[in-house]
Parts: C-alpha cells; structure tokens; sequence
C-alpha cells in the first residue's frame, strides 16, 4: 500500500449545518453534493474531505441505526503568519463555528494557534508553524 490518504470522511450529525458552514459561511465549493446523503469538498489535490449524514455513514459500515461519534480528531490548517490565524478564526467564527480557544501561543515549537469546532463539532486547529512548509512539488517540511 502507498503511504497516501484521498479520502478522509467524517460522520456528521447534521449535514445541513456543515453543508452551510463550508460552502456557505467559508465559501468552499463542493465537488459533489448528494443532499440529505454526502458532501465532498476537495481540499488538496487529490484530496476530497467527505462530510456523511451519520445515520448513513453507520449503515455504509454495516452498523445499522448506530450513529457514530467523531473522537480524538483533529484537522489542520496552516496559514502563512499570525495575522492570518486571526483572520481565518474569525471567518470560522462568523460562518457558525464555536471557538475553543481563541489565538495565542502553542506549548511549544513556536507555534501560534487556534481551536474552532464546527457546527457538527468538528475540531479546526488553526496555526502558523515557524518549522512548517510545503514545497512546490507538495513536500510537507516540518523542522
């Protein structure tokens, strides 16, 4: 298997609300969107976030009526300098998400953070990392 991941898909209590967190409040654009069912927004290339209703998301695992809970995740996003951790966090903010904590100073590496939840609970981290970049062809640097 190649050390790759395309899809990262994560049940949603409330469709309706990611759908209109996402593409309506931070203005992503689906690149499918199956209401009442799924949502995909590609955030990378050759990456797709997939937002599933639970309901269906458990019966897609042959779990029956069992709504699963999304636990110990968290998603990243990394912006350029702390103005922009600022600015993201309160485009998030605006378009219905709750912060969790609001900018400052990570516990270490320098780091300069946020944590937003989204209307489905969701959890943003959103930084600017000194030691983090990404190369032209892709490369993650983390130093």
């Amino acid at each position: 298997m190649e050390q790759q991941v395309h899809f990262t898909t994560l049940a949603t209590a409330d469709l309706d609300a990611a759908r209109r967190f996402y593409a309506d409040g931070l203005g992503w654009r689906p690149l499918l969107d199956l209401p009442g069912e799924i949502v995909f927004f590609q955030i990378a290339p050759g990456t797709v976030l997939a937002f599933f209703e639970a309901g269906k998301f458990a019966q897609d695992l042959g779990r029956g009526p069992d709504r699963p809970v999304v636990s110990g995740v968290t998603l990243a996003h990394n912006v350029a300098d702390r103005d922009a951790v600022r600015a993201v966090v309160d485009a998030m903010s605006a378009a219905g998400g709750t912060v969790l904590t609001a900018p400052e100073e990570g516990a270490f590496g320098g780091v300069f953070h946020a944590l937003v939840a989204d209307p489905n609970g969701v959890v943003w981290e959103v930084a600017h990392n000194p030691g983090w970049s990404v190369d032209t062809d892709g490369t993650v640097r983390l130093g």
